[in-house]
């Protein structure tokens, strides 16, 4: 599989997404349970079926531009062909000495953001640190480690020396970046809408942004058309909820930001994602909502 990843890294972006469009239709039509969950995750969120449908090619996309992004050279750099769009947000908290906290929803490239902050800060300001879950399956979880393991970016695992280890790199003044609305692991969520449904919800991400010091960025990549690259579009965290605020408020408020985001392009939305899961040592939330 590695040798698979290598070799279809050297094709050029335009022809791996126009692959992954095939793709992401091919799986939408061939696997019922796949379809059921796209079609009823949207539909939870309430956004015509117009602006939800291009999100199945975009899907399929952002499976086959992995290998370019995992296992293109390091002398590759991705400046060439991404672009920030409130980049002044992060000089500003650079300026400021302060740690830099990305939220990142399940929408767009999410995995060119912290490669691009490498790239561009981590000679000057330390690594960014991606909190990250290990994959199943061996051969993925050692292709994962791999591909991942590049130049001022370092990765920490979604438990408690993870979350220790995500502390000490803003403490630092260094980044830090999540998936907020990733279903965290047993006993690190608790139960908050998002787009009007219960969600299991990490509770890292609020306690986090509350962090003396820390700037909190709502962060997503955008792809762009026919393999043109990428823009990362960045704005603050305005929902930040205050210290002394209860674990499900707090969630709910991380919850509305993901939304905000997610309805401004949901074309770019990972709608087959299976948000609404039970962790199995969770408490079930009560929700008769069966899918």
């Amino acid at each position: 599989m590695l040798t698979l990843f290598r070799w279809l890294s050297r094709w050029p972006l335009w022809l791996l997404h126009a692959v992954g469009a095939c793709l992401g239709w091919l799986t939408y039509l061939l696997s019922p349970s796949y379809r059921h969950r796209f079609d009823l995750n949207a539909a939870q969120a309430g956004i015509p079926r117009s602006r939800v449908r291009p999100a199945i090619a975009e899907a399929g996309r952002l499976l086959t531009e992995l290998p370019y992004l995992w296992l293109r050279p390091t002398t590759r750099a991705l400046a060439g062909s991404v672009t920030w769009d409130g980049v002044e947000l992060i000089h500003a908290a650079h300026a400021q000495g302060r740690g830099i906290l990305f939220l990142t929803p399940h929408m767009g490239c999410f995995e060119v953001s912290a490669q691009l902050y490498a790239e561009a800060y981590a000679a000057r300001h330390g690594p960014i640190t991606v909190m990250y879950r290990p994959a199943r399956k061996p051969w993925l979880r050692e292709l994962v480690a791999t591909s991942r393991n590049r130049p001022g970016l370092a990765t920490a695992p979604a438990t408690l020396a993870g979350v220790r280890q995500l502390l000490r790199a803003l403490r630092r003044g260094e980044a830090v970046g999540l998936l907020p609305d990733q279903v965290p692991p047993d006993e690190m969520g608790v139960w908050a809408p998002f787009f009007g449904r219960p969600a299991y919800t990490m509770t890292l991400a609020a306690r986090l942004a509350r962090e003396d010091g820390v700037a909190a960025l709502l962060a997503w990549c955008e792809r762009l058309p026919r393999g043109r690259g990428y823009v990362i579009h960045l704005s603050p965290f305005a929902e930040a909820p205050p210290p002394g605020v209860a674990q499900a408020e707090s969630a709910a408020a991380i919850n509305r930001a993901m939304e905000r985001l997610i309805r401004e392009r949901p074309q770019q939305y990972l709608w087959g994602y299976d948000r609404y899961k039970t962790p199995r040592r969770a408490t079930p939330s009560g929700d008769d909502h069966k899918d």
